[in-house]
């Protein structure tokens, strides 16, 4: 190779499992951020995991995240970008479309604890009420974690609308 690119064949043994791929994943996206970390200026760790079906990236500080912060931006719209183009490096690589999760300074992993709240929050006032409930337009990963907020609480669930606007609603039993 002299591009300076890896392939998945490359890289992975035939008939490679979930777990392998899933991990490698989050080997080429480290080296991606750490890069743009590098690029930036800034100073953070890159922590790796795989949950479900999906590699996890954090960047996470080291005591004051404030400077982290700038690449979450307003209402982790910077966040989303970064994600997209790490996804990116990570399809470069291997070829494939990779759903990969990114987290910057705990950001993610808060906005998950309080959609969950708000998935179980509305559920039970659906129950109470026999009305359905309508939420406020998220992005496809806070619907994501709020749909199973209610699927928890034993409730449906359904997205309606069109992006940038598409919102939950949930349905009574």
């Amino acid at each position: 190779m002299t591009d300076g690119t890896i392939s998945a064949v490359d890289t992975a043994p035939a008939g490679e499992g979930t777990l392998a791929r899933l991990e490698h994943e989050g080997d080429i996206a480290a080296d991606y951020l750490e890069g743009l970390l590098d690029i930036a200026d800034l100073d953070g760790d890159i922590d790796m995991d795989v949950e479900g079906d999906r590699a996890l990236v954090s960047i996470v500080g080291e005591g004051d995240d404030r400077t982290l912060l700038r690449l979450v931006g307003q209402d982790g719209e910077v966040l989303e970008a970064l994600q997209e183009l790490t996804r990116l490096a990570v399809h470069r690589e291997t070829g494939e479309r990779s759903r990969l999760m990114l987290d910057v300074a705990g950001f993610r992993a808060r906005k998950r604890a309080e959609l969950a709240e708000l998935g179980a929050d509305t559920a039970e006032r659906v129950k109470s009420s026999g009305e359905r409930v309508k939420l406020q337009p998220m992005t496809p990963f806070e619907r994501k974690v709020v749909h199973d907020a209610v699927a928890a609480a034993g409730l449906r669930s359904e997205s309606e609308g069109e992006e940038p606007e598409r919102c939950v609603v949930v349905l009574p039993a």
